[in-house]
């Protein structure tokens, strides 16, 4: 069972995501609070496995509640509900597990209980972290996808277009970010404008004069001055071309 806890400065709001909230069997002791220093007060006191948080309240906001909530000893897994579209990304630097927009959809909430009971999982000492979570506009919407399931990275400009089995999606970050934050997850830059996933690459050709690397089954060029930085990758990484 998972206690939560609601910070939102509007008890309508509380009231409507504690009755989704007691709808799935997963969910414990509600705790609630109308402002962020109210939460924090409740957290001194209680020890919550997830914090489902308005962003726009007075005093703290719901970002300056996580920001604070990092010094817990017990941080818990973070979901930021609001109707404010224009800080997922802000949500993904603070390590948020999912980002929901109000009115909050039940079949939506229980995803999201999903993703809090994966990241709550004891992890056994040999398995992989969870993957990150990425929060990424649609459509006047956000969703959350995970970084495993981004196949590669496509420059365009400022932006960047994340390249999963289903779909693009483009985020406001510069490739040479990604390319720094993503190295140490698997991720290798093989050209000005591509940065792709070891984990996803199903053929490589390094050997002849256009060299390239297969990846979902697109074939992607890979640069001359690159070669070197993916020969060590590959060296380093399990990933073996095919014959």
């Amino acid at each position: 069972m998972i206690s939560v806890l609601i910070a939102d400065d509007e008890q309508p709001a509380i009231d409507e995501l504690a009755f989704l909230l007691r709808q799935d069997p997963r969910i414990g002791v509600i705790h609630q609070a109308s402002s962020g220093a109210e939460a924090i007060r409740l957290l001194t006191r209680e020890t919550v496995d997830a914090a489902f948080l308005d962003i726009h309240m007075p005093g703290l906001s719901g970002f300056d509640l996580a920001r604070a909530l990092g010094r817990f000893e017990h941080r818990p897994a973070l979901v930021f509900v609001t109707a404010d579209e224009e800080g997922a990304l802000e949500a993904f630097d603070l390590d948020a597990v999912d980002y929901l927009l109000k009115p909050v959809r039940a079949e939506r909430l229980q995803r999201s209980i999903g993703r809090v009971v994966d990241a709550l999982r004891p992890q056994a000492a040999d398995a992989s972290p969870p993957s990150e979570m990425i929060a990424v506009p649609l459509g006047g919407t956000t969703r959350m996808i995970r970084r495993d399931e981004v196949r590669y990275v496509q420059a365009q400009g400022d932006y960047a277009r994340l390249h999963t089995a289903d779909a693009g999606y483009l985020v406001r970050v510069p490739m040479a970010d990604l390319e720094k934050q993503w190295a140490d997850a698997g991720f290798v830059r093989v050209h000005r404008s591509y940065l792709v996933a070891l984990a996803h690459v199903s053929r490589i050709r390094l050997g002849s004069d256009h060299p390239a690397v297969v990846v979902g089954g697109v074939e992607l060029p890979v640069s001359r001055r690159m070669l070197p930085g993916l020969r060590d990758r590959l060296a380093q990484s399990s990933v073996r071309a095919r014959p």
